[in-house]
């Protein structure tokens, strides 16, 4: 164990496509299922307390970034932030829920976005707590002395998955022509964006960096079925042979099967888990709340902030409100390019002082898996 290197995070950057979109505009940009507005919207919006939101795409509903280019734009902020160019990384971990093609992965996309020559990549697919599973990589590649310095970021191209065409002419849409409300409710929910850090085994001279302490993963998908996904049916989804390329893309665009979905009653027992592998961490002395200086926990929703502060307050896991950071209510739910993006406004603020400790949650619904950072600011 002597021979791994402390690590620190000496850059950090963000990439929000387009200006900031208000709530009475969003629809406008996603587009209105069968040409009408939706039920959910106004609704979910109150719940998740969103106000303002990017996307990818203009007022005519035309992309005007891939998912890859994003990531590719905040990984060179992250590099620009570090003091450092393309050429001085030789790793990079890339992180989506799914990249602007089915194959290859997301992180070869975003290495030909950047361009520079040769580079070691590793993609990793799954929903929020992918950043996590990317930063981990990136760390232990520059903890073993395998690379000098490594980027993991990640992005999400959400809107896209809301257009019309993903639902109009499905099993989803009632006779009346009515949008199931789960699918309808999700819409109003994700943000697109992109995320980014960069990585060295020594802190960066004249500011701040970010030592990292851990970087844990933990994932319960043996005790539930997918809580949100994409590519099965909802009756069928725990059933692998019953997925979209089972049943082809024409058949399992009829069935909803190609839309993002998210089984809400199912998330009120994920929530319960989380908190369960977060108050074993405090337990096993892990994690030890009266040491955390800020809290940057990743939620959807202030509706769920709220439930999981109302969860942990009787608890010895509970850490004060006034110690929390969230861009939610300004950036929306950006998936897994959320905790950089956070992160990266988060140092913006100059609250953070030599010494203190950031520990970041990142909770993901996907298949129940929550992943925790610690981090160690120094001079």
């Amino acid at each position: 164990m002597s021979d791994l290197r402390d690590v620190y995070i000496t850059g950090t950057g963000a990439f929000l496509p387009g200006e900031p979109i208000g709530v009475e505009s969003m629809e406008d940009y996603l587009g209105r299922v069968g040409g009408r507005d939706s039920r959910m919207g106004r609704r979910a919006l109150r719940w998740n307390g969103v106000r303002t939101r990017h996307y990818a795409y203009d007022a005519e509903r035309r992309a005007t970034h891939s998912n890859a280019e994003m990531c590719a734009r905040a990984v060179r902020a992250a590099l620009d932030d570090a003091g450092l160019g393309r050429e001085d990384i030789s790793y990079l971990a890339a992180a989506t829920t799914q990249g602007d093609y089915l194959a290859p992965g997301h992180a070869s996309g975003v290495h030909a976005e950047l361009g520079g020559g040769p580079l070691e990549i590793a993609s990793f697919q799954s929903v929020c707590g992918a950043s996590l599973m990317a930063a981990k990589a990136a760390w232990l590649s520059v903890r073993a002395g395998e690379h000098q310095a490594a980027a993991a970021a990640a992005s999400e191209f959400s809107s896209r998955w809301f257009q019309p065409s993903f639902y109009e002419g499905t099993a989803l849409v009632d006779a009346k022509g009515r949008l199931r409300p789960d699918a309808d409710y999700l819409r109003f929910t994700l943000s697109d964006g992109a995320g980014a850090i960069v990585m060295e085994p020594q802190p960066r001279p004249g500011r701040l960096s970010l030592k990292v302490r851990f970087i844990d993963l933990v994932s319960l998908a043996d005790r539930f079925d997918p809580c949100m996904w994409a590519g099965a049916a909802v009756d069928g989804r725990a059933d692998p042979l019953s997925t979209w390329a089972f049943a082809g893309p024409a058949a399992a665009h009829a069935q909803g099967s190609i839309a993002l979905l998210q089984d809400f009653e199912l998330l009120k027992r994920v929530i319960r888990a989380w908190i369960g592998v977060y108050l074993q961490k405090v337990d096993d002395r892990r994690i030890v709340p009266d040491e955390i200086d800020h809290l940057l926990c990743h939620y959807s929703a202030r509706s769920l902030r709220e439930e999981i502060v109302s969860l942990l307050e009787k608890t010895a896991g509970a850490i004060p409100e006034a110690k929390w950071f969230s861009n939610l209510l300004t950036v929306g739910n950006i998936g897994s390019a959320s905790i950089w993006v956070m992160l990266d406004e988060f140092l913006a603020t100059d609250r953070l002082k030599p010494g203190e400790q950031v520990l970041c949650i990142v909770p993901e619904s996907g298949r129940a898996f929550v992943g925790f950072m610690l981090l160690e600011a120094v001079a």
